[in-house]
């Protein structure tokens, strides 16, 4: 059978958490030293199960490595200066790495999600004769479709029997396993379940970030367009267990489409707790998480380490699931920036610490925008706010802090020998490359080899100058706490935010994309994304800036809108608007353009003074377009070598 049913037996997965009751609370943590088959026959044994469906989404959604599995590779991201093979692999760089069964970031959902499958088919299987009502048993049919969407997506076909028939609850370990194909995945399992879940569950959640019928309706919508486009196959990509693209209840792509749509407009015009908050800005601050727009999210806090899992208050943060650290990834060592403590004789000193604010936070280097995404993605910075709602672009002074030995230090001194005080820009990442800095051959006194602009205080580095080594980070996702007093915080643990997975913003995307793909409606692709970019043109604070900017440009934005929405249109505004959060791969998979989206970019290499962009080419070819089985299930069947070779997706 499956690798971890051998060494997870029947459903022990990690059930150290029960809910607790009523719609305005959290999870709550009761540990668990034994979970046995038989607490499947009982109440609170199958509320702990459903509790361990939501704990599961820790285990990717936050982890920094599944971030780069589904960002590094694609037009959004590649491999930066600290990047091991985890990151150099997935970017499919020439001489740098590729992807095969032994790469780890490709395999992480394969490793993680099937004993939480077969939880929650014992949840589904025994719920009903434990008394348990249908809209909890739904939780659990929501949780196994969402994680069989991941699978499906990422492997094509998976197996629906465990060991004891087709998503039937296994309690015996396997060493065999049959793949079923993408049609019985989307058509036996996916869809049944999603259909169920928008019938049985509440429209406001159970507890605190429980899922709900519009939460199983944007999936079910995106089951619906995922499965459309995989049915139409417009590029020709391969699929694996072979099938033909024939739906089994006799449905072309266009059927799909259209109900892609009618799901999107009824989770629309039916939002029960959720909404679009008014702002960019306002869905990202880190004072308002769990805000009405983030339908689904893997929880953190910073009040138990306990329920996080992890330390809270430490000089050390562990770099692995459950923990959210994935914002460590995009960011480079701004530490290195120096100023001076001298206005005639450059003296250096530390002007930007590492502390645990949201533009700051902990430097690993791993992974980094390229230039095409921050000057043509993002090409309007002025009026659309999202550009300045999702990066770093200033990186300011922090040096008066407690703790820093600089405390009483008012001013230093900075580019062209101007002088700074506490919260002025130290480096900024500028807008445009109207204007050219002047860059030194190595670090030069910034000491990250910054330029220079007349008149200007800061160090600046010009979109067409980001390199390897020195780039913006991403503040959407960044360290956010309340308990840094006057210091520089706790910046080096895990992040106790949560990490959004599901936004109420994407129906507008997954309905607007069905209406480009021929399904119809009362409102037009163009209708549904300019919703979108109305608000993107609102701004009441700049991160750039660090001050408030109340400004509302949404006529201009949509008045830039083009008459005819087409795919690579509504691509590049999901990549606006998700910049990030890790969508991105699996957008261009289901559209089929990821070879033509991501096939070159553009970056400065990995010294300090290296601005000169240099144009990379990746070979992305139509089996890529599956990630690889991975060896480790491969070692682990007890099955002849054809069966084992057959088993893997072609090309691995």
């Amino acid at each position: 059978m499956l690798n971890l049913n051998k060494k997870f037996i029947a459903a022990v997965f990690l059930a150290s958490l029960t809910f607790t009751t009523g719609c305005n609370e959290i999870l709550d943590e009761q540990p668990r030293g034994i979970y046995t088959p038989d607490d499947f026959t009982t109440e609170r044994g199958i509320s702990q199960g459903v509790t361990s469906l939501y704990r599961q989404t820790r285990l990717l959604y936050g982890n920094g490595y599944f971030l780069n599995a589904n960002m590094t590779g694609t037009d959004e991201a590649t491999w930066a200066q600290s990047a091991d093979g985890n990151f150099k692999d997935l970017d499919m760089t020439g001489g740098t790495g590729s992807i095969n069964s032994n790469t780890f970031p490709t395999s992480m959902i394969w490793g993680s999600v099937f004993p939480s499958i077969n939880t929650a088919n014992g949840i589904i299987q025994n719920g009903s004769g434990a008394g348990i009502a249908e809209s909890l048993i739904s939780e659990a049919r929501f949780f196994r479709s969402f994680y069989y969407f991941l699978l499906v997506q990422t492997y094509g076909g998976v197996p629906l029997d465990l060991g004891s028939g087709e998503l039937a609850f296994n309690i015996t370990p396997k060493t065999t396993s049959t793949r079923n194909t993408v049609t019985e995945v989307y058509t036996k399992a996916i869809i049944p379940d999603l259909i169920k879940a928008v019938d049985n569950l509440p429209v406001n959640p159970r507890v605190t970030g429980g899922v709900t019928k519009n939460v199983a309706r944007l999936m079910l919508s995106k089951a619906y367009l995922t499965y459309a486009w995989w049915l139409q196959n417009p590029n020709s990509i391969p699929t694996y267990p072979e099938t033909p693209r024939t739906d089994p209840a006799g449905h072309n792509a266009q059927y799909y489409f259209q109900k892609a749509y009618d799901v999107a407009l009824e989770g629309i015009n039916a939002p029960g707790p959720y909404g679009l908050m008014p702002t960019y800005y306002d869905i990202h601050r880190g004072d308002n998480d769990r805000n009405k727009e983030c339908m689904l999210y893997a929880d953190h806090t910073e009040t138990s380490a306990y329920f996080n899992e992890g330390v809270i208050q430490a000089s050390y943060g562990d770099g692995w699931s459950p923990n959210n650290f994935a914002a460590w990834m995009f960011t480079f060592n701004y530490t290195n920036l120096k100023s001076s403590l001298s206005s005639t004789t450059f003296t250096n000193a530390s002007s930007v610490q590492r502390a645990a604010t949201q533009s700051l936070g902990r430097p690993w280097v791993r992974m980094a925008p390229t230039v095409e995404l921050l000057k043509n993605t993002f090409a309007d910075k002025t009026n659309d706010s999202r550009y300045d709602g999702t990066f770093v672009t200033s990186y300011r002074g922090n040096w008066n802090k407690e703790g820093t030995g600089l405390t009483n230090v008012s001013t230093l001194y900075n580019a062209n020998n101007l002088p700074i005080q506490p919260g002025d820009a130290v480096l900024t990442f500028l807008d445009n490359d109207s204007q050219v800095p002047v860059y030194p051959s190595n670090g030069g006194q910034s000491g990250i080899g910054a330029g220079v602009l007349p008149g200007r205080a800061d160090w600046v580095v010009a979109p067409s100058g980001v390199s390897r080594i020195v780039y913006p980070g991403v503040w959407k996702i960044g360290t956010y706490r309340t308990d840094n007093g006057n210091g520089l915080g706790y910046p080096n643990p895990s992040l106790t935010r949560p990490f959004t997975i599901a936004k109420f913003s994407e129906f507008y995307f997954l309905a607007a994309e069905a209406a480009i793909k021929g399904a119809s409606g009362s409102q037009s692709a163009r209708d549904l994304i300019n919703v979108l970019r109305s608000r993107a043109g609102k701004w009441v604070f700049s991160v750039g800036a660090n001050a408030p900017k109340v400004q509302d440009n949404s006529a201009a934005m949509i008045a830039a809108t083009p008459a005819v929405i087409t795919i690579d249109y509504l691509l590049a505004e999901r990549s606006r608007e998700y910049y990030g959060e890790g969508y991105r791969w699996y957008d261009l998979v289901r559209t089929q353009t990821w070879a033509a989206k991501s096939a070159s970019y553009s970056i400065g290499g990995v010294n300090y003074g290296n601005h000169t962009p240099q144009t990379v080419t990746r070979t992305i070819q139509p089996f890529h377009y599956l990630r690889p089985i991975p060896q480790g299930q491969l070692d682990a069947m007890e099955v002849s070598a054809d069966i084992k070779a057959k088993y893997q997706n072609p090309g691995y």
